[in-house]
């Protein structure tokens, strides 16, 4: 049997594996509908495991790299999950306040993956704080299918209150200037697109693929927006142009990028849905975005 190579997956298997990611098919449903791409010597259990993300070898910025300091710290979240766990992160020997980049997870937690994109902010020249909404939980539970089942015991709402607070724990910390911007994946483009709308002092959002802020908060929203986009998404997708119009009739500051041929999750590196030359683009432009909205 031959290696497996992105290039020869039918696309129609990543949109099974993106319907199974945000609960839309079980675990049964999704390897049983799989089985009809287990050809030329592919198992199932071969295409299950190549589409899972690999944590080991994907990591760009190794927890240990010595450019940047890195803790694990709590918060206190009142109106959401009472005490959260968040990494904190900045360059090594900074010795002025800098702005601030809170980093959302997926709906899996604070697995190695985004951890790694708040090493990856803080060696951009920024202070970053990656909360785990699982935490009221346990915390991520070391892989991402138990991840997903204990995100799904959460109310996204009360979610929503531990990264508000976030944002105020990151507001406080000592080497913050206050000026912070917030990037997001997945549900974290959500929380993005939210905490655009909830969080007045918020000065940037930068939404990767995430759902779209009720058409009723858009009025409210104060935050420059940068919002990135998979071809391939059609649920996320789907809700895009009523936004649009909506940020154009409130005279909203937004940028939009739309990435062809790409599919929901690809930055995530640790997946074989990443498109490198996509996802590094988009990334520049998102640390060119905060330059420009929070300064250095």
């Amino acid at each position: 049997m031959k290696k497996l190579n992105k290039e020869d997956i039918n696309p129609a298997v990543f949109e099974l594996y993106n319907d199974y990611a945000h609960n839309r098919l079980s675990k049964e449903e999704f390897t049983e509908k799989l089985s009809t791409y287990a050809v030329d010597g592919w198992t199932v259990a071969s295409l299950v495991t190549f589409l899972m993300p690999d944590y080991k070898d994907a990591i760009q910025i190794k927890p240990d790299d010595p450019r940047i300091v890195t803790e694990y710290i709590s918060y206190p979240s009142p109106k959401g999950g009472g005490t959260i766990k968040a990494l904190l992160c900045m360059p090594a020997g900074n010795q002025k306040k800098l702005p601030g980049i809170l980093v959302v997870h997926e709906n899996r937690g604070l697995n190695p993956h985004i951890e790694d994109v708040a090493r990856r902010a803080a060696l951009a020249g920024f202070i970053s704080l990656a909360p785990d909404a699982l935490s009221p939980l346990g915390g991520y539970p070391g892989n991402d299918d138990d991840g997903r089942a204990l995100h799904n015991q959460r109310k996204p709402d009360e979610m929503l209150e531990d990264f508000i607070a976030g944002f105020e724990c990151l507001k406080k910390q000592e080497y913050c200037n206050g000026k912070i911007g917030v990037v997001g994946f997945c549900f974290g483009g959500w929380i993005s697109n939210m905490l655009a709308a909830r969080v007045p002092d918020l000065l940037a959002a930068v939404p990767f693929y995430g759902a779209q802020a009720p058409l009723a908060e858009v009025p409210h929203i104060k935050a420059a927006l940068q919002l990135h986009y998979a071809e391939s998404d059609a649920s996320i997708n789907s809700g895009w142009a009523a936004y649009e119009k909506a940020l154009k009739d409130n005279g909203k500051d937004y940028t939009v990028y739309h990435y062809p041929g790409t599919h929901h999750g690809f930055h995530n590196d640790t997946t074989p849905r990443y498109s490198k030359a996509d996802a590094e683009l988009a990334w520049k432009r998102t640390i060119a975005f905060f330059t420009e909205k929070l300064g250095k």
